[in-house]
């Protein structure tokens, strides 16, 4: 069973119960709340004020799936601190992680109304995030203006974090690949110590839990990351990305 990071924000506190909804919703999404969703800090400060009637600050718990494939997505999720895998899931239920999405984006993006979900979006790190009405990022999209350049930014990425992902299966090592995984954990995170286990990385690189074994042995023997029963601490990030090789690029 994969444990997930915990890890508490700073945010507004929702007032009394004597307040108005209108002051509490006030209370929770703020400039500086919002702001930690790097593709939300990329607008200007009166286009994200803009924004403010139809964000939802939201917690979103580890194992959570905020949409599976086929289902129409309603929402889509700015994540602040939390973790999101994208993931790929067989008719015999297999899944492989094919991206991950962090502070850095945005899940559940849909261009048109009948869209439906081509992959699954489960939580894997324990957090907050911003939800919207996907109908709502559709008008903002074809309005044009910086949010609708941000989305085309992001899916750019997305697309070359897949390409990625793709090729490193093809022609990167097991050692290469976990390298490539813990990474792209730690861009997204708020320190250097990530709670996962082997079981859960085998699963998601579709790979057997023993070679994930020996693959983080010979990473601990080499100094570059301390493994614990269900805790890897990245303690040469230089040295992972030299080991990654051309599975990684930094996002």
């Amino acid at each position: 069973m994969f444990h997930a990071t915990q890890t508490s924000v700073s945010a507004n506190t929702i007032g009394n119960a004597g307040r108005t909804i209108a002051a509490e919703a006030s209370a929770t999404v703020s400039l500086t709340g919002a702001q930690q969703n790097e593709l939300l800090r990329a607008l200007s400060r009166e286009e994200l004020i803009a924004m403010f009637a139809d964000l939802e600050l939201v917690p979103l718990q580890a194992g959570k799936h905020l949409f599976d494939i086929g289902d129409k997505m309603d929402y889509a999720f700015f994540p602040t601190n939390a973790i999101i895998s994208l993931q790929y899931v067989t008719e015999e239920g297999g899944a492989t992680e094919i991206a991950v999405v962090g502070r850095e984006g945005v899940v559940g993006v849909s261009m048109y109304e009948t869209e439906r979900a081509n992959c699954s979006a489960v939580v894997q790190t324990s957090g907050y995030g911003y939800r919207v009405r996907a109908s709502v990022l559709r008008n903002a999209f074809f309005s044009g203006g910086a949010l609708a350049q941000q989305l085309m930014r992001h899916t750019s990425a997305l697309f070359a974090q897949l390409a990625q992902t793709v090729a490193g299966v093809r022609h990167g090592s097991i050692e290469q690949r976990l390298c490539r995984w813990l990474l792209e954990r730690l861009d997204r995170s708020l320190s250097n110590e990530l709670k996962v286990t082997q079981e859960m990385i085998a699963n998601m690189l579709g790979v057997r839990r023993e070679s994930i074994t020996c693959s983080a042995g010979k990473l601990q023997e080499e100094g570059l990351i301390v493994y614990r029963r269900g805790t890897v601490t990245v303690i040469d990030r230089a040295g992972m990305e030299r080991r990654a090789g051309g599975c990684y690029t930094p996002a």
